[in-house]
C-alpha cells in the first residue's frame, strides 16, 4: 500500500458541471487504487476575484487559505475542467491566483511545490473538451506542477454516466484508471 495522496476537483462548482461529475466518478474509481482519494468541490471554497488591493487589506480569504492547506496535503492532484471558449475557466485561474500567493514567510508557489497533476476535461459536444487541455497544462506548468503525460477528454459527457454517476463505458473507465495509475507513479 503506498501513502501516496491525490486530491480530486473540477473547475467547475455548478451543481449540475459534467465536470464535476466527472471529478466524483475519477475520485471514486481512484479509491480503488492504492492511493489515498480526497474530492473536493469548489464550491466549498468560494473567493473574491484576485485583487492585490484587496489582498493587501484582507490577506487571503479563509476559504482560500483551506484549499491551499489541502493541496499542500497531497502529493498530487487531479484536475477537470470545462472550458470556456475554449479558455481555462475563471474559477481555476481566480483559485490557483490566490493559491499562489504567499504569506507569512512562505516561499513562492508553496501550494504548487513539488506536486504531480493528472488532467481531464468534459464537454456536452463532440470535442469533449480537448481545446481547454493544452492551456491547462501550460497553467499548471507555470505554478511549477509537472503535468503527467496525456489526458482524458470526455465527449458528449452528458450521456457518459450512469443512473449511479458512474461512468457508464468500461473502455473509458479503464484509460481514466490507467490515467491515474501514472499520476501515483509520478507522486511516488
Amino acid at each position: 500500500m503506498t501513502d501516496t495522496r491525490i486530491l480530486v476537483f473540477a473547475g467547475s462548482a455548478r451543481s449540475g458541471s459534467i465536470n464535476k461529475k466527472l471529478a466524483i466518478a475519477t475520485a471514486a474509481i481512484a479509491e480503488k487504487t492504492s492511493a489515498k482519494v480526497t474530492f473536493a468541490d469548489l464550491a466549498d471554497y468560494p473567493a473574491p476575484v484576485y485583487n492585490g488591493d484587496d489582498e493587501t487589506a484582507n490577506g487571503l480569504p479563509q476559504t482560500m487559505r483551506d484549499f491551499k492547506k489541502l493541496v499542500q496535503q497531497h502529493d498530487g492532484f487531479i484536475v477537470v475542467s470545462p472550458e470556456y471558449n475554449g479558455h481555462v475557466p475563471p474559477l481555476l485561474v481566480n483559485t490557483f491566483g490566490w493559491i499562489s500567493r504567499t504569506e507569512d514567510g512562505e516561499k513562492g508557489l508553496v501550494a504548487f511545490k513539488d506536486k504531480k497533476a493528472a488532467i481531464m476535461a468534459a464537454s456536452p459536444g463532440r470535442l469533449g473538451g480537448i481545446r481547454v487541455i493544452p492551456r491547462l497544462r501550460d497553467s499548471l506548468a507555470e505554478l511549477g506542477v509537472v503535468v503527467v503525460p496525456g489526458s482524458i477528454t470526455l465527449p458528449s459527457a452528458e450521456s457518459a454516466f450512469d443512473d449511479n454517476g458512474n461512468l457508464a463505458d468500461e473502455p473509458l473507465t479503464k484509460r481514466v484508471r490507467l490515467h491515474i495509475e501514472k499520476l501515483i507513479t509520478a507522486c511516488a
